[in-house]
């Protein structure tokens, strides 16, 4: 089942939204839960899972946003706005995508499926990264490490490509498999491309050195370890 809500103080666009929901994941043979909000403090004090967000922009939806993914929403968000100039000081809270009221149809078509695309792909053993308005579904064997510079997420692929978006690497941790490993508080490991480790330096697949926190080397030798039987 596919969560659904939509946070809009007009309750027109919230209905013509319901109504164009419904009516695509009908299409697609899918059972949807739809919810809907008329203030960002009502969303807020939700506590149910939500997949996909339709959040109007004007009512505090930044704000709002913000404070779902401190509290570690990390579903679909679409802005609904009447304002193009505004999703552009958006990209922090990982927007989706925005529908420009009034929302036609077509468009809204348009977003949906390139969602849902997205929402298949995005399986096991892959990470879905949002940037501005585009998705892209990475292979987790892909990664290296990945490193957290001011509030941002630098994905170190084994091609040599660098991949940053906007992430807690707090968030990051929970969704990597079990072959990843925290080392130290600004970076995560993939135990796949490990080479060696030595003092407080792991030696990583394409000469890369990542630091070791001296307050968890010893639990990073006894999950090398523990890491090497299982293969």
């Amino acid at each position: 089942m596919i969560r659904i809500a939509i946070c809009d103080d007009e309750k027109h666009m919230a209905d013509h939204i319901r109504a164009m929901a419904s009516d695509f994941f009908h299409k697609k043979n899918r059972e949807i839960q739809l919810r809907i909000f008329s203030s960002g403090e009502e969303l807020l004090s939700y506590d149910g899972q939500i997949d996909i967000l339709f959040l109007d922009i004007q009512m505090k939806g930044m704000e709002t946003a913000r404070k779902l993914r401190d509290s570690k929403f990390r579903g679909f968000l679409i802005f609904i706005t009447v304002l193009k100039e505004m999703v552009f000081q958006s990209f922090e809270v990982e927007p989706y995508d925005y529908l420009v009221k009034p929302v036609e149809e077509k468009q809204f078509e348009k977003t949906m499926e390139r969602l849902y695309v997205s929402m298949q792909n995005a399986g096991e053993g892959s990470l879905l990264v949002q940037k501005g308005y585009e998705g892209r579904i990475i292979r987790e064997d892909e990664i290296v490490f990945c490193e957290v510079i001011d509030r941002k997420i630098y994905l170190n692929l084994a091609s040599g490509e660098v991949v940053d978006y906007y992430e807690r690497i707090e968030n990051l941790e929970t969704k990597l498999g079990s072959h990843f490993f925290r080392c130290h508080r600004s970076y995560l490991i993939n135990l796949k491309h490990l080479k060696g480790y030595k003092n407080v330096t792991a030696y990583m697949d394409g000469g890369k050195e990542v630091p070791v926190s001296r307050l968890r080397s010893k639990e990073f030798s006894g999950v090398v370890l523990q890491y090497m039987k299982n293969m």
